[in-house]
């Protein structure tokens, strides 16, 4: 009887997951009014990405290449998006990421060492960024009900979860569309897929395996670094941020046919929105001759001396400028076209500026 009782124990959870999905009538602009209004909403779980996107591994890109790249796996608890814990899971231990006000501190358990950041309006992609309620939010910015529309259910974390294609309102998108599958009680989306134009395999995937809407308790999103551990401040995050607050010039109010945020007011420009946007860097000669020798190796790539192109499934990347030139970095969901004529679009249009700080 023990025997028996064990392995129902185990086995209700795994049957559970293989149950097949009982589909819904909900509409598609339901769907869709369901997912934004849970956008906030408090949720737990277990979540794992796959990226099928080699992009180049220069220095002070390598963990944006890894994320977009690699399998990742999270333990995640969000209160709202003032308060949230995101731990990865590594073989070595995990590096964890918990958000409360505007500061972000950053645990790294195998060198014990906490680092706390005021967070920035702009940054590189982290881990955060792509459990799936955050990843279909930025998904669905911009998207109106004629964008989306209904697929198959699939069983997701054990739910039985309705499925909502959506395509990009813009013709400048690189993406061909996204899948997302809701909890059906909260409207959280449980799994995102990420489709290049013209591929019928998913670029990027994010899906909960464990998932419960109930609200974290506190003690879960909260961090004491233990003793014995480096507990220090960085006030630059990443190399975005970085150049964002020192760099001297101040990127042009449109792109492509794309408005600037208008929280880009400083040295980098972040244009367009959703499923079509891009990020223009400017980059220094060692950071720009570095991540050009990358690009340059990497599969497809189209290189002149006034640029350096690739295309990683929907995402497109451009460094103008040759070796010595430094140069501005634009990376986003844009055409090969567009992107390219936001390159030029930045280079035409940016300007010099003296030190405001």
């Amino acid at each position: 009887m023990v025997a028996v009782g064990t392995l129902l124990l185990v086995a209700t959870p795994i049957g559970l997951h293989l149950l097949p999905a009982a589909d819904s009538d909900v509409s598609a602009s339901r769907l869709l009014a369901q997912a934004r209004a849970a956008q906030g909403h408090a949720w737990s779980g277990y979540v794992e990405t796959e990226g099928t996107l080699e992009l180049p591994d220069a220095d002070r890109f390598s963990d944006v290449a890894a994320l977009f790249g690699e399998p990742t796996r999270m333990r995640a608890w969000w209160v709202d998006d003032d308060k949230w814990r995101v731990d990865q899971l590594l073989l070595t231990g995990e590096t964890d990421l918990v958000h409360d006000g505007e500061f972000t501190t950053r645990w790294d358990y195998e060198h014990l060492d906490a680092t706390q950041s005021l967070d920035p309006g702009i940054r590189l992609p982290r881990t955060a960024d792509l459990v799936p309620p955050a990843l279909a939010e930025r998904l669905l910015h911009g998207v109106r009900a004629t964008d989306v529309a209904r697929i198959p259910a699939r069983r997701v974390a054990g739910v039985s979860a309705p499925g909502l294609r959506v395509e990009p309102p813009s013709a400048l998108s690189s993406i061909d569309h996204a899948d997302l599958w809701l909890d059906p009680g909260s409207g959280i989306p449980l799994r995102v897929e990420v489709y290049a134009a013209g591929s019928s395999t998913a670029a990027f995937t994010s899906e909960f395996r464990d998932f419960s809407s109930a609200r974290p308790d506190d003690a879960s999103v909260r961090f004491d670094p233990p003793a014995g551990a480096d507990v220090g401040f960085d006030d630059v995050l990443d190399i975005a941020d970085a150049a964002n607050q020192y760099a001297p010039v101040r990127p042009p109010d449109t792109v492509a046919g794309l408005p600037k945020a208008a929280s880009s007011d400083r040295a980098v420009g972040v244009y367009g929105a959703g499923m079509t946007q891009v990020i223009a860097i400017p980059l220094r000669d060692r950071e720009a001759d570095a991540l050009r020798d990358q690009l340059a190796t990497t599969p497809g790539v189209d290189q002149t001396p006034e640029r350096t192109a690739v295309a990683v499934g929907p995402l497109g990347v451009v460094l103008t400028g040759g070796p010595g030139d430094g140069g501005w970095l634009l990376a986003g969901t844009l055409t090969r076209a567009a992107l390219l004529q936001a390159a030029d679009d930045v280079l035409a249009g940016f300007v010099y500026v003296e030190d405001d700080r």
